[in-house]
């Protein structure tokens, strides 16, 4: 089979954060039940003789990657911008056992996104590419990255 394929799967994760600076409620340390869609494309396998014939890439595989990269230091962690007074926030919370991720960036849904991103790309096998990302914040609010806008 010649021809490319795009296969995805669904993570869920728990995440709070505060946006330094912004103007509306987001300024509060808050949560949110993450969705992130991580969508490859790529050739299924065509050796009859490897285990993984007929697949683009062992949705297993891509698991181990997306729980190592984001959910594992994601989950139940607060994620704060280290380059903002919230750094100090982020020492406190640590010193009474919070679980924090410090970021170089505005901890919004657009530029996690943007971050798991080159988290994800860096770990796929060289014959596969990331297509796009979705991250849903909310029921009714989310953020995609997709590689042909990236490129």
């Amino acid at each position: 089979m010649n021809q490319k394929i795009r296969i995805t799967k669904e993570f869920s994760f728990e995440t709070g954060h505060a946006l330094y600076g912004y103007d509306g409620l987001c300024k509060n340390v808050h949560g949110h039940s993450y969705k992130l869609y991580v969508t490859v494309i790529g050739k299924p396998i065509d050796k009859s003789q490897n285990v993984k014939f007929g697949m683009v890439i062992d949705f297993a595989d891509l698991k181990k990657i997306v729980k190592e990269e984001i959910i594992v230091p994601f989950d139940h962690a607060t994620v704060l911008n280290c380059n903002s007074p919230h750094n100090e926030l982020a020492k406190q919370m640590e010193e009474k056992g919070n679980k924090i991720v410090r970021v170089n960036y505005q901890p919004t849904c657009e530029m996690l996104v943007s971050d798991f991103a080159k988290k994800i790309q860096a770990r796929l096998p060289k014959s596969l590419k990331l297509h796009s990302l979705k991250l849903r914040e909310t029921a009714t609010a989310y953020a995609e990255w997709y590689a042909e806008d990236n490129f």
